[in-house]
């Protein structure tokens, strides 16, 4: 079995720069305080290594 990341953004995207918003939108991220579960592979880890300040990351079940 294949592990998940359950991904939140928590931080505004104003004022930043436009990879990071492009970063947060391929992750399938658009609001505040919602989340997406996404596998947990070498691409995923790059983008949320790019965009960590801005976001949550924990283990899904």
């Amino acid at each position: 079995m294949t592990n998940k990341l359950k991904i939140t953004l928590t931080r505004s995207l104003i004022g930043r720069v436009e990879s990071q918003k492009g970063t947060v939108e391929a992750l399938g991220l658009k609001k505040i305080g919602q989340s997406v579960v996404k596998e947990d592979n070498a691409a995923t880890r790059g983008m949320i290594n790019k965009v960590s300040h801005l976001i949550a990351v924990e283990e899904a079940k």
